[in-house]
């Protein structure tokens, strides 16, 4: 799970690293369309913030320094890890689909990004839960303990839908929701063109979504890889989120190895806004190239 998030400019705006302070960074809400094959696509901004090297996230089993010429040698600022919180919404077969939802308010703005999308909370269909915690579960309840989205079936593996109601935790979101949720097992088809994808290590039922349109696909790959400069550069590196840190690292390395061969495109929910682009090999590890 994610708390601190940022967006920043892309690597190659930066002449020289700097050290930046962390935190978190306004945003206002932001809406991008796209298409894939025959379907129609937005990628809806949410939060953003800098995290902290401070050897608790990334590269926990390395060294702040050894994270800083991570970073230095990608032309990115020192000290800090940018992240975003980004979520994806699909029009696919007469349904209106969500992959997560983000952290919710007052932390989040991605309610503002789907009104500005001028879409209400009650056309959404569906919604895919990549895992169960709050960056992207988030905004399924509101504060009161109300469903945000009381038409839609809401989709998550069955796996992490038990660790979900294990947590205390988590008691108000799943009375709030418990209804709506349909469990489903890895490689189910969750929605018209959709299928689920078991990328393993980050939560116990951690899925991905494969969306697929006239010959065309794309990998929302959740919290697989996290930054869009660590995680893709040194992808063995263990990562502090990871329930099983040795598992999330072997699935990482896997997914972006075939996303770089396949050269599919990938939607992260915590890379620079809107999160979409391609994977592809650079020394021992990979690079994240963008397209928007």
């Amino acid at each position: 799970m994610l708390r601190p998030f940022v967006t920043i400019a892309l690597a190659l705006a930066f002449a020289a690293p700097v050290t930046a302070q962390v935190g978190p960074v306004a945003v206002q809400p932001e809406v991008t369309p796209f298409k894939l094959g025959k379907l129609d696509l937005l990628a809806l901004r949410d939060a953003a913030q800098n995290a902290p090297n401070d050897n608790k996230i990334f590269g926990v089993d390395q060294s702040p320094a050894a994270v800083d010429a991570v970073l230095a040698a990608a032309g990115a600022p020192t000290g800090q890890i940018a992240l975003s919180v980004n979520v994806l919404l699909v029009r696919t077969g007469g349904h209106l689909v969500l992959i997560d939802t983000g952290y919710g308010a007052p932390r989040g703005i991605f309610a503002a990004s789907l009104a500005k999308a001028g879409i209400a909370p009650a056309a959404i269909t569906d919604i895919l839960i990549t895992h169960g915690h709050g960056d992207h579960v988030g905004g399924l309840a509101s504060a009161e303990g109300a469903s945000n989205f009381p038409k839609a079936v809401i989709h998550v593996a069955a796996k992490e839908w038990e660790a979900i109601k294990a947590a205390p935790a988590n008691a108000r979101l799943v009375a709030a929701i418990g209804a709506q949720v349909q469990a489903f097992e890895p490689g189910a088809t969750v929605a018209p063109g959709i299928t689920a994808v078991a990328i393993d290590g980050h939560t116990p039922g951690h899925s991905g979504y494969r969306i697929s349109s006239a010959g065309k696909s794309l990998l929302a790959i959740g919290d697989s890889a996290h930054s869009y400069v660590i995680s893709l550069a040194k992808p063995g590196w263990a990562m502090g989120f990871d329930r099983d840190r040795a598992l999330g690292a072997a699935s990482r390395t896997a997914m972006l190895a075939n996303a770089a061969k396949s050269g599919e495109l990938l939607f992260s929910p915590h890379f620079p806004y809107p999160g979409l682009g391609r994977a592809a090999v650079k020394g021992d590890g990979f690079v994240w190239v963008p397209v928007k």
